[in-house]
Order: C-alpha cells, then sequence, then structure tokens
C-alpha cells in the first residue's frame, strides 16, 4: 500500500523545518562572530589589525574555559575548608555533650530549689516547736559552754560546709548542719526534761506511759500531704520524727504533773477519813469512800489543790453543795459539802486560790471539806498528790514553770 500523500508532504516539511532551524542558528551565532578591521594609530602612523571571527571564537572559548577552571577550583576550596566526617561527628557530640550539661545544670537548679523549699518548712517546723514549747530560747540543757547561760537560735554556730561544693549548694549545706545543730540541743534537753517528768509520775504512783497513750488516742483530722516536692513523712527526716515524738512525751507527763493537785484544798490539819474502804458514818455498812475528809470550822476557805477551770458549781445527791474544777489531761477534783461558791462555771482558778466556803450540806454528820481527785472519771486516792516528796515537788514546779511561761501567765 502506497503512503498518502499528504503524510509524506508533512514529514518532508517537518525535516525541512528542523534543517531550517539549525542553519538559522548557525546564523545568528555566525553574525556575533565577524571579522573586524582595528585602526590604530600611532604618533601618526595608523596601522590595521585585523581580529578575525576564528580568533573571536578562540578568545571567547579560552575565557569560558578559565571561567569554568575557576569555578571548579573556588569549589574545591570550599570543600577543602568544610569540615570532614569525623570534625563533624566531633561537633555532634560536643553539642549533645552541652545539652547534657545544661540539662544537669537544669536538674541541679531544681534540687537546689527543693533543698531550700524543705530547708525552709524544717526551720518553719523547729522554730514552731522552740516557740510552743519553750519561748524563744532554747531550753537550759542547751547551754552556752563558755557562759553557761541559755542560748539562743541565733547563736548557734553554723558548722564549715565543704568547700568542693558550689557557694549556693555550700550554703545550703550549712544551713541544713545548723538545724540538725539545733535539733541535736532540743532532743537532749527534750529527753532529759520528759525522763524527770516520767520518774514523778510513777512516784506518784501513775503508769506514764498509759498517760501517754490515752492522750495519743484522741487525735485525728483529714490527711493533708506536706508541701515541697520531696514531701510525705520523710520530708523533716526522722530526726525530726524522734524530735516531734520527744515532745509529745515531755507534754504530756509535764501537763499531767501540773494538773495534779499538790496542794491542800483547806488550811486545816485533821483529816477525819480517808480513801478507800470505811464504814459508813450514818448505818455502820461498808462503803466506799472515794475521797478525803477534812474536818474544819464552817466558812474556812475552800482552795483550788491546782490551776484549772471550774466546771460545775451547784449541788448534787449525798454531795451537798459542790464545786468541780478540769485541771486538764483528765484530771478533776471534787469539792463537797460546801456552805457557799466564790467562784462560777467557766473561770480559770490558780493553785491556792479560794473557790468556796467549807460547810456541812447533804450527807454530813459535821463541817468538813469531801475532796476527790478523778482520772478519767476514776476516783483515786488524793494522798499520793498532796503527800509528794520534795524531789516530785521540784519537778512539778519546773514543769508549772515552763507550761506557764508559754501559756503568758501563772500556772
Amino acid at each position: 500500500m502506497g503512503v498518502p500523500l499528504f503524510l509524506t508532504n508533512c514529514g518532508v516539511a517537518t525535516l525541512l523545518s528542523h534543517h531550517h532551524g539549525r542553519r538559522s542558528l548557525r546564523q545568528r551565532l555566525s553574525a556575533l562572530f565577524q571579522d573586524h578591521e582595528i585602526f590604530i594609530r600611532t604618533h601618526g602612523q595608523v596601522r590595521f589589525v585585523t581580529l578575525t571571527a576564528k580568533m573571536q571564537k578562540q578568545i571567547l572559548t579560552g575565557v569560558a574555559a578559565l571561567l569554568v577552571l575557576w569555578a571548579v577550583m573556588t569549589a574545591a576550596m570550599i570543600i577543602s575548608r568544610g569540615p570532614s566526617a569525623s570534625e563533624l561527628q566531633e561537633i555532634a557530640e560536643k553539642q549533645a555533650a552541652t545539652s547534657a550539661s545544661e540539662r544537669r545544670i537544669a536538674a541541679y537548679r531544681d534540687s537546689l530549689g527543693e533543698l531550700a523549699a524543705d530547708l525552709d518548712a524544717r526551720q518553719g517546723q523547729l522554730e514552731e516547736w522552740q516557740k510552743a514549747y519553750f519561748g524563744q530560747d532554747i531550753p537550759s540543757e542547751a547551754t552556752n559552754e563558755t557562759e553557761g547561760a541559755p542560748m539562743k537560735v541565733s547563736q548557734l554556730a553554723s558548722p564549715p560546709a565543704d568547700p568542693k561544693l558550689p557557694p549556693e549548694a555550700r550554703k545550703l549545706m550549712q544551713l541544713a548542719q545548723r538545724q540538725d545543730h539545733m535539733s541535736a540541743h532540743l532532743l537532749a534537753a527534750v529527753k532529759d526534761r520528759a525522763e524527770n517528768a516520767e520518774l514523778a509520775v510513777k512516784k506518784l504512783g501513775l503508769n506514764p506511759d498509759l498517760i501517754v497513750r490515752n492522750v495519743a488516742s484522741g487525735r485525728g483530722g483529714p490527711f493533708i500531704p506536706s508541701r515541697g516536692k520531696l514531701g510525705k513523712a520523710k520530708q523533716l527526716g526522722g530526726s525530726f520524727a524522734d524530735l516531734e515524738r520527744a515532745l509529745f512525751r515531755m507534754e504530756v507527763l509535764e501537763r499531767t504533773l501540773v494538773a495534779l493537785p499538790s496542794g491542800n484544798p483547806a488550811n486545816v490539819m485533821m483529816m477525819s477519813s480517808g480513801f478507800g474502804y470505811r464504814s459508813d458514818p450514818f448505818n455502820g455498812a461498808g462503803a466506799m469512800h472515794a475521797g478525803l475528809d477534812f474536818r474544819g470550822p464552817i466558812g474556812t476557805p475552800i482552795l483550788a489543790a491546782a490551776p484549772g477551770r471550774v466546771t460545775f458549781v451547784g449541788t448534787k445527791s449525798g454531795y451537798g453543795q459542790v464545786i468541780e474544777v478540769d485541771h486538764g489531761q483528765s484530771i478533776m477534783t471534787r469539792y463537797a459539802h460546801l456552805s457557799g461558791y466564790t467562784t462560777q462555771v467557766g473561770q480559770q482558778v490558780a493553785a491556792g486560790e479560794q473557790i468556796g466556803k467549807m460547810g456541812s450540806t447533804g450527807r454530813s454528820t459535821g463541817s468538813h471539806l469531801h475532796f476527790e481527785v478523778r482520772l478519767n472519771g476514776v476516783a483515786v486516792n488524793p494522798r499520793r498528790f498532796l503527800e509528794a516528796k520534795a524531789d516530785v515537788l521540784d519537778v512539778k514546779a519546773d514543769a508549772r514553770q515552763r507550761v506557764g511561761a508559754v501559756a503568758g501567765r501563772a500556772i
């Protein structure tokens, strides 16, 4: 089959067009490079220099080659001056080390902030305990060795810290060591006072461990976690926990001593009936007598045997006219068969302060004072307290002075 004429004509036209395009490009390039004659005149003489098209092409080719060579050399210099693979790895390692150092510095600063917050909490707790239990001064057992006088917190010297530590950490460590020093002073003094109070309580026929447990059983409240990132129970440390327990024991035992009656409830010498089993004065039958009877004239002043708050003034069956005083620590005293009152409910009374007058009201054979001491609601023999030895009274007086100084009033 023959090829259609129009297709053959198109193909020929296309070939002619491409050939014409190549010729046109050569023509344009040839037009750029034509022979030129240059007139050069020197000292009146004229010379002709012919710059042929071929020579122009050679010059352009040389210039292009020089440009290419310059570009290659420049690139080679740039590449040669850049870091090698090992240098790049070293740079990356240094950057990683710098980042790690920055993270360690940030963590160090955070740890210093946490330590500062916890030290602040410890300092606040120490000052609170000191003020609550001893006022502004450290107790007398922690004395200045050179002068023998009670030391203040500000007088406690800061022990030297490790010079290798940074300045910020060194200051915090000195503060921590100073707090430990203060805590040790307080703990030694508190343990000494607690032991003295415990011995005195035992001599009065009471069980100090039972007293502390009974008071500790009445505690509670919502759980509020300690502040600070370290938080929880370990924030103040084991030594502070020991100090807290010792303070609680000392406080309970000393306040119990202060609350126990040691002063005579009336300035009379005659005791007409003791504590315990006796024959009833009205019918002669065996009976339990829950207190002591002191015989005296009607109107004899009745005195508070220990500091406390009046909780009852009125009449009770068998007792006649009665006054009851709460001394704290679950200790109460009762004064019965009175002829009159010189106090009222809610009044705070000091040891030895008059609260009433002796009489013979109620189930009584004559003018006298019926005096009871009740511990946790149970009647105990008052004689053990009223006849306490001098050493017990000395410990009690010391405890009364401390408790009174903290309360800001005489007890």
